[in-house]
């Protein structure tokens, strides 16, 4: 621990600062004093496993025939929705500015982006403000039932 610590955080910090709002809380905190045991997605008792949607309010599952919230939430089921929407509208305009800067950098604005720049900062911003974007597009989707 010792020999690696002054050589691997500024290249961690480096490669995190486009991703995360505080890269430093990777380095320390209680998440780096426990050993994590990935569970199976995949074999054995998963094939037994049902998927089931959760409340977007409170997180508990949800009956049969219920898509959004549970049945106490029921009434701030307009709340919910209104910050669903203001999610992807937020995560919209996030991802247009970086695709914007892309087509930018790329030299034409009419074209789709090409980047595959493992280096570039924007690129990973891009990619990871698209996959939350059809993360919370698939949550809002939720709704049509509504």
């Amino acid at each position: 621990q010792h020999s690696l610590h002054p050589h691997l955080p500024q290249p961690i910090l480096r490669l995190f600062e486009a991703i995360l709002d505080r890269p430093q809380a990777l380095l320390s905190g209680e998440h780096t004093r426990q050993i994590a045991v990935a569970t199976p997605t995949t074999g054995g008792l998963m094939k037994f496993v049902a998927v089931t949607l959760t409340c977007l309010n409170c997180r508990t599952p949800l009956k049969a025939g219920q898509s959004t919230v549970c049945d106490h939430c029921r009434k701030d089921e307009s709340e919910v929705c209104r910050r669903t929407v203001d999610q992807v509208s937020a995560l919209q305009t996030q991802f247009n500015r970086l695709w914007s800067q892309c087509q930018r950098c790329q030299g034409s604005l009419h074209q789709e982006v090409l980047c595959t720049s493992r280096d570039c900062p924007i690129f990973y911003r891009r990619r990871k403000a698209h996959k939350d974007l059809v993360e919370a597009q698939k949550t809002l989707e939720r709704f049509t039932s509504w």
